[in-house]
């Protein structure tokens, strides 16, 4: 399990995924089910499991120097024997030779090849454990701009009904000879403007749906929706959008149909979308904490710190191709010929050894060098946490300051609006008042939630560069479930099978 804040995953239950669309027509799916949607359908997740099980394999593959090798032979052979008074003619049957041989001690090289392969494991693990992080991030950040593009399309729906009751406020003063027609005109200008926006707005959701979809891996989604997380929690205004059927069109161009007594706000709803959302749950981590979390949790560092370690090995093997082996082996061998049969049979202990001193001199350098080299890695990714960790932490406690202040001035905004508007219907404002008015109001609503945006992605930002997420995944234990419940499945099958056809045998 790994969990920060209020959000909670299961990553045990990770596997293969099959092809299978895991939407339903109309779902409304939360931030932890399209991340485990993601999880389970990634390529990316997919191919650094691999990865890590050929690591795995390496390391048995290393072990496997110190079992006993076995060869064995066959062969036939025809020869003469040729003196100066005669030449004889010596025919040899099959012959027949086994041998088993055993590493007895080599200095310790296969040791530090083992301890080498076992690093490359862990490292191995590290970047798998990485790669599930970048998912999430990614999941998390087109989730964020799903629920940003719905608050726009909700804001500009809103917008485009102000605009329509406006122009028909506008409309009928201009009848009455109250106002002028360059009113009339301004006010049709900008319910047009207000359509367009909100057309944008519409296709900005749809498009964000598409981001949110491709970072599931989920292609020719059914119609879905989102709901919304605790540091987005707007009211719930749900836009679900049929990926697959995506030619709909409607009409929006013609002018709203006439409204008798039309006013703008003053006897109508207050449009105020984003009245209910509550900032809370800050982060909870100061910026020195987090910087010192993050070089205990970092994946990629861990990588990097357990690449430098086999390196250390590579070295150490390295240097120990100076020493010599010493093995044993024991061998039978059997040859008939057309004069006596042979059997034999041998024990031996060998030191040998095979050294080009030269070649392994700069050997050994280079695996110095592989050493500082990877050290040097561990350094660099260190600095780049360092001032990657305190930009995305002054960007999202610059935006926890700013929210607030952006939600009263949402609220200034309407109120000027509010103003603006009654000064127009008795006559003491004129039209631009009012649409300036308007234009602030959308402003500030549109700021309000672009910030929100930028601190979710920001927060987002942070967990991913300190790997807040404590990850504890058992790929043996899942690869075991898996083939378990596949099993019991074809178990179930056949017993359903078998009851199907003593039926039929019965009638």
């Amino acid at each position: 399990m790994f969990s920060f804040g209020t959000s909670v995953f299961a990553l045990e239950e990770i596997e293969l995924a099959n092809q299978e669309i895991p939407i339903t027509e109309g779902a409304t799916l939360s931030l932890e089910e399209c991340i485990n949607i993601a999880l389970q359908r990634s390529p990316n997740i997919k191919q650094m499991r691999y990865y890590w099980q050929m690591a795995k394999h390496n390391v048995s593959i290393a072990k496997a120097q110190y079992a006993p090798t076995i060869s064995a032979g066959a062969g036939y052979n025809q020869g003469w024997d040729r003196s100066r008074h005669r030449t004889t003619d010596t025919r040899i049957l099959p012959s027949v030779d086994a041998r088993l041989r055993e590493m007895i001690w080599n200095f310790g090289k296969t040791n530090a090849n083992i301890r080498m392969e076992k690093f490359y494991k862990i490292a191995a693990e590290h970047d798998f454990n990485q790669e599930v992080i970048d998912t999430i991030y990614t999941v998390k950040v087109k989730y964020y701009a799903v629920l940003a593009a719905q608050a726009i399309v909700d804001i500009d729906k809103a917008n485009v009904q102000i605009n329509e009751r406006n122009y028909q406020r506008t409309k009928a003063y201009f009848e009455e000879g109250i106002r002028s027609k360059i009113d009339l005109v301004n006010a049709e200008v900008y319910l047009s403007d207000s359509k367009i926006t909100l057309v944008q707005a519409e296709k900005d959701y749809k498009n964000a749906i598409i981001a949110l979809s491709n970072a599931m891996y989920v292609a020719n989604a059914p119609r879905f929706s989102i709901k919304k997380t605790e540091t987005f929690n707007f009211d719930d205004n749900y836009l679900p959008v049929n990926l697959i059927k995506i030619t709909n069109y409607h009409d929006i161009s013609n002018l709203p149909d006439d409204v008798y007594n039309a006013v703008l706000t003053k006897h109508e709803k207050r449009e105020e979308m984003l009245k209910d959302y509550v900032f809370k749950n800050k982060f909870p981590m100061s910026f020195e904490e987090s910087v010192q979390y993050a070089y205990g949790h970092r994946y990629d560092l861990k990588s990097l710190e357990a690449t430098k370690e086999a390196m250390k090995q590579a070295l150490l093997y390295t240097k120990r191709e100076y020493y010599p082996e010493l093995s044993g082996s024991i061998g039978y061998g059997y040859m008939n010929t057309n004069r006596y049969n042979n059997n034999s049979f041998d024990i031996a202990v060998e030191l040998t050894s095979s050294l080009n001193p030269i070649q392994t001199k700069h050997k050994i350098d280079n695996a110095k060098i592989q050493v500082n080299i990877a050290q040097n890695d561990i350094d660099e990714l260190k600095q780049d946490m360092y001032f990657s960790i305190q930009k995305t932490y002054v960007d999202m406690i610059a935006l926890e300051e700013q929210i607030p202040l952006n939600a009263i001035k949402v609220r200034q905004t309407l109120e000027n609006l509010e103003l603006a508007d009654g000064r127009y219907e008795v006559g003491l404002g004129d039209f631009i008042e009012v649409q300036d008015a308007k234009v602030n109001y959308n402003i500030a609503q549109n700021t309000y939630v672009k910030n929100i945006f930028n601190y979710n992605v920001s927060r987002a930002t942070m967990e991913k560069e300190i790997s807040s997420e404590e990850i504890k995944i058992k790929l043996e234990e899942n690869i075991k479930k898996v083939t378990k419940d596949e099993k019991k499945k074809e178990k179930k099958e056949k017993t359903k099978t078998n009851k199907n056809k003593n039926k039929e045998e019965n009638k």
